[in-house]
């Protein structure tokens, strides 16, 4: 039996485990990425783990998403992420040099390579064939350090695209298509590879969009081959030496396979607000919109740029419409100057932003109140955007570009012939925005403003947990539900009690006011727990509160190991039933925990007792025997102090 490209590059840089599906393997890391929402902490940790070096092949810290500075806290942040990288031996990539996963697919990322990053969206590395995966910041602090990364293995779905785009249809569509199949829980536990004829059409910029938002789906992350497309990119990109080809054996067995046929496809629509709400965009035609965001990590590539300056030339933005765009990197900007693109989107009336994450994240261009607000982001979460009452849509740059000059959605058909743009055979490469450590660290004095605060850090886990039962959650809550990120709270990343206190608010405002008159207690979820961002923040301020252990009908990936990281148990109903006879302020006890834990690893149920209603509920910790260490130990920090001979 042969092996797909992802069990190549695991088989590659395997350390322990069996490639079996479920089976906890840990593997090697050649790369990491941060970027400074969540690189302090990651860094803090780091420190802590007190490796003098970082012993990755290469790791980077990005500035990407805390670029408005309207107090000191932001830019201490970065003072102390500059400082931190020099010290430890990591390339520091300055604000303004572009968004992290845009400047690592350009400059850094490597075919066949192995990268962590403590951003959910690393996975837009695999649109050249890496092994590109999203982590909490203490997992990548770890593998800073040379400790390995675990990971149940995953099980292999294959994407087969055949034919080629009709027209108007774009990569946003393939990914929406794939989203609009699978939702956003068909994707955990599973990478996705992407094969089939149509893959020679498609470049990088294009697969990377599927990659990117491929972390919708759950996914552990999404792949494509390393072919002679990959090889042109790279060789553009001045690092031909950096090609490796890379793809299936004929034999390799999948999980699951789906096929598109793309002459088929639609521009798409995902409506408000879940990525994988899916409509044909002939269905929401005519909608009136008020403001329209272009870019963000998944459609900010020169490739998209051309084409919506192409359609905005010679056009102006419609009155009623307010257009933002943000190129995603210093490299994709200057070519938009250089080919006379940023002066087409300027005198259309597009207001240009800098090369960040801007809107995507809430940072800045909040739209009004009730507004319509299209975007080529990959999330449009309930308030994601810091307005709560706005709709956000997503979809493609040209269809994004067309709403802007219409004033509405616009079936791109009844617009015209779509444009052609011709990519350049180099792009223009000047790295002067990414600052090398130096050989000796030794006089570089590590920053610390203020703002930044120690972490919380749990205990080794008693023998009994016990506490209320704070809150009682639906389904798919995100990390944006858990703890915001706007920008008012995106400074105070490095600050875990000031964020305390907007820990779950959108959901239940009097959360934090309850948790610490209770002295924290337990937290209830429905299915998809936690799904969205790897912000660590989701575990370490709900830890911070008191929280002991969320019960869940399932978890998202990143988040369950977040909560184990911190120590957090994270329970799963056996009976999801149980999920609807229990209520707020339920008072649960877990006797015994340490040894129900210990035995949870090798599949034995948790026993939790509700004493208001005097009934017992059985719960999963589907959890390896090396987590169940680390939960015993009080989080993957202290039990990586207690190893540190054997991890790193």
């Amino acid at each position: 039996m042969g092996y797909t490209v992802s069990q190549k590059i695991l088989k590659e840089h395997l350390i322990s485990g069996e490639m079996i599906p479920g089976n906890e393997i840990s593997f090697r890391i050649d790369q990491t990425l941060t970027q400074d929402s969540t690189g302090t902490m990651a860094y803090l940790q780091f420190e802590a783990i007190g490796v003098p070096r970082v012993k990755t092949k290469l790791s980077v810290a990005y500035i990407d998403h805390n670029m408005l500075q309207s107090g000191f806290e932001n830019a201490d942040d970065h003072k102390y992420i500059q400082t931190v990288a020099a010290k430890y031996g990591i390339r520091f990539s300055r604000p303004g040099n572009g968004v992290c996963h845009q400047v690592h697919i350009e400059r850094f990322g490597v075919p066949g390579q192995t990268l962590l990053g403590s951003d959910s969206h690393t996975p837009t590395c695999g649109g050249i064939g890496m092994l590109a995966i999203g982590a909490g910041g203490l997992d990548v602090a770890v593998a800073m350090g040379g400790g390995p990364y675990y990971i149940s293995m995953p099980r292999m779905s294959k994407v087969e695209l055949t034919g080629r785009l009709a027209r108007w249809a774009t990569a946003k569509d393939i990914i929406l298509e794939v989203l609009r199949i699978m939702t956003v829980k068909g994707g955990v536990g599973k990478i996705i590879e992407y094969s089939g004829d149509a893959l020679v059409h498609l470049s990088v910029p294009e697969r990377a969009t599927i990659t990117n938002m491929g972390a919708e789906l759950g996914a552990t992350t999404s792949i494509f081959p390393s072919d002679e497309v990959t090889k042109r990119f790279l060789e553009a990109q001045g690092r031909a030496d950096a090609f490796v080809p890379l793809e299936a054996d004929p034999d390799a067995v999948y999980d699951e396979v789906i096929s598109i046929d793309l002459s088929k496809l639609k521009p798409m629509v995902a409506k408000p607000h879940m990525p994988d709400n899916v409509v044909p965009v002939t269905e929401v035609a005519g909608l009136k919109v008020d403001q329209v965001c272009i870019g963000s990590c998944t459609n900010s590539s020169l490739h998209d740029m051309l084409k919506v300056a192409a359609i905005l030339k010679g056009q102006t933005v419609h009155p009623d419409v307010s257009l933002v765009i943000s190129p995603g990197s210093k490299q994709v900007l200057n070519m938009m100057a250089e080919v006379g693109a940023l002066a087409d989107m300027i005198a259309a009336g597009a207001r240009i932003l800098e090369c960040a994450c801007g809107p995507c994240i809430g940072m800045g261009q909040s739209p009004k109140t009730d507004a319509i607000s299209l975007r080529t982001n990959n999330r449009n979460f309930y308030a994601r955007s810091g307005t709560a009452s706005a709709q956000v849509y997503l979809v493609s740059p040209e269809v994004a570009a067309i709403a802007a000059i219409r004033g509405e959605v616009t079936n791109p058909e009844d617009f015209g012939t779509p444009p052609t743009v011709q990519m350049p055979e180099r792009f223009q490469v000047n790295d002067n925005l990414v600052v090398v450590p130096p050989e000796d660290p030794s006089s570089i004095e590590v920053v610390r403003g203020p703002n930044i605060q120690p972490f919380p850090t749990n205990t080794e886990l008693p023998d009994m947990i016990e506490g209320k039962i704070l809150v009682k959650l639906e389904d798919n809550i995100t990390t944006d539900h858990i703890m915001p990120s706007n920008s008012k709270l995106l400074p105070f990343r490095s600050n875990i009690p000031y964020l305390a206190d907007y820990c779950l608010t959108p959901s239940d405002p009097h959360f934090p006011e309850k948790a610490k008159k209770c002295g924290g207690g337990f937290i209830v979820g429905g299915a998809n727990y936690g799904q969205g961002s790897s912000r660590e923040h989701a575990a370490l301020v709900p830890l911070y509160l008191g929280v002991k252990g969320v019960l869940a009908i399932s978890f998202a990936r990143i988040h369950m190991a977040n909560l184990i990281n911190n120590g957090i148990l994270p329970l799963s109903f056996e009976n999801p039933s149980d999920y609807d006879r229990i209520s707020i302020l339920d008072d649960l006890v877990v006797q015994d925990v340490r040894r129900q834990v210990a035995q949870a690893a090798v599949g034995e149920p948790i026993r939790i007792t509700d004493r208001t209603l005097g009934i017992e509920i059985k719960a999963q910790c589907r959890i390896s025997r090396r987590q169940a260490d680390i939960l015993l130990a009080g989080g993957l920090l202290n039990y990586t102090r207690q190893n540190a001979g054997d991890d790193i």
